[in-house]
């Protein structure tokens, strides 16, 4: 059972114990991640009807859009059978002290390095000021996780969409597996259902292991962290990009499971390790999308009065500081917040928005919307007033967790639904 290799122990992020199906038709196997298409049950059901009867992870994940469903026990009960059935008749190979490099072709065309491995979840914390070496980059909403920890808790395999991420603008960790890909086994190359693209992955041997191993420890250096982020805390050497709740799901099965076993035997236990793919944030085709707001139910006028009020020395119009703009039906505006607190924007606007929501009470509610003409749109309703931010440059994440905590809960999207990762990879947990 998989340990964390010495070489990679410091690190929080090192090979493991991956199983890959044998045998299988893998654009059938591989399904995007659960918490995709939560409003649009047709392409589940599109998913169903071509998986049909082959082998799938599409038979050991639950969307997210079933999570309410009338049997989500039995559901549960059905996905953790079909796990151990496959594991008894064999669908698996397991790569033992495995890490894969995947080269995930996108629907545009533009193609994503990743490495697939495990992470400690002792060097992992998903709480608002963490100093951990792994670190939750929105914050996580905790009602979300129980449905998610009884979908996980007797289940003896996982599947991640967890993508963590680098600040590696240097390209030192991933990238160089690109010069070396073709002397490596190719463990996957096929296409992925419903505008996924392509996906390839091979198998790192001891020398490349070693070499990325080399170079996280570079980048985890306390000298150079603190030089780099002008930060005296603890060294923060990976964040967490997509799947923050599922990372922190892993994390809250791990602990309850610690509470069986005196400490120097944690190390022992499956579920302390959590599946994730490393991505580069700096890699070309790892793109920031703003996520604006609306809100509802509210007068704008006086949303603005209050707004003002909030921050003082705030004032109408565009000036020096957070420049929170705004649409309301045909007419545009803006409010400036000088000398803010937060690092960004949508930061100051929720640290308003999240009060004032409460205050009001139902039916005012704040709605997080893709695409500025979607806004607009939705704002020529009465009682409705929406904010456009800024994307967040790529080169702001990881100073802003590492300054101001977590961000604001939908500060950023990475991609398209088709973009996300699809499942493929698994692991034994239990």
């Amino acid at each position: 059972m998989d340990e964390m290799d010495r070489r990679f122990a410091a690190l929080g992020f090192g090979p493991a114990d991956i199983l890959l199906p044998r045998e299988t038709d893998m654009t059938r196997w591989s399904v995007v991640a659960c918490d995709q298409y939560t409003s649009e049950p047709a392409y589940w059901q599109r998913v169903e009807e071509f998986v049909g009867r082959a082998p799938s992870t599409l038979r050991l994940i639950l969307p997210e859009s079933c999570l309410e469903g009338p049997d989500v026990e039995g559901d549960i009960q059905q996905i953790n059978l079909t796990m151990t059935r496959y594991l008894r008749d064999g669908v698996f190979r397991e790569y033992p002290r495995a890490m894969i490099y995947v080269e995930r072709t996108l629907h545009s065309g533009e193609v994503r390095r990743g490495l697939v491995g495990m992470v400690d979840l002792e060097q992992y914390d998903y709480e608002p000021g963490s100093g951990s070496l792994i670190r939750a980059t929105e914050g996580t909403v905790l009602s979300r996780i129980p449905p998610r920890v009884a979908v996980r808790k007797n289940a003896p395999i996982e599947l991640p969409h967890v993508m963590l991420l680098a600040d590696d603008p240097e390209r030192t960790v991933i990238e160089p597996l690109t010069g070396v890909r073709d002397r490596l086994e190719r463990v996957y190359d096929f296409d992925l259902m419903e505008k996924g693209g392509r996906v390839t992955g091979w198998l790192l041997d001891r020398e490349e292991q070693d070499r990325v191993a080399a170079a996280l420890a570079a980048l985890a250096d306390p000298a150079r962290f603190r030089a780099r982020y002008r930060a005296d805390g603890p060294v923060m050497l990976f964040a967490v990009g997509d799947g923050n709740h599922s990372l922190a799901t892993a994390k809250e099965c791990y602990e309850r499971q610690k509470k069986l076993l005196p400490p120097d035997r944690w190390a022992e236990l499956p579920a302390r390790y959590a599946l994730v793919e490393l991505v580069n944030l700096h890699d070309d085709s790892l793109k920031f999308e703003a996520i604006h707001r609306v809100v509802f139910g509210a007068d704008p006028g006086e949303l603005l009065d209050e707004l003002l009020k909030f921050y003082p020395g705030a004032h109408s119009g565009e000036g020096e500081g957070h420049v929170l703009r705004f649409v309301c039906g045909r007419s545009e505006g803006a409010v400036t917040v000088p000398h803010p607190a937060a690092q960004l924007p949508v930061a100051t606007l929720q640290n308003f928005l999240d009060g004032y929501v409460v205050r009001k009470g139902s039916p005012c509610h704040v709605d997080y919307i893709h695409g500025a003409d979607v806004v607009r749109e939705l704002t020529q309703r009465p009682e409705t007033i929406g904010f456009l931010l800024p994307a967040m440059g790529k080169e702001e994440l990881f100073p802003t967790v590492i300054h101001d905590g977590v961000l604001p809960r939908k500060t950023f999207s990475m991609g398209e639904a088709h973009d996300k990762r699809f499942y493929l990879e698994a692991r034994k947990i239990r």
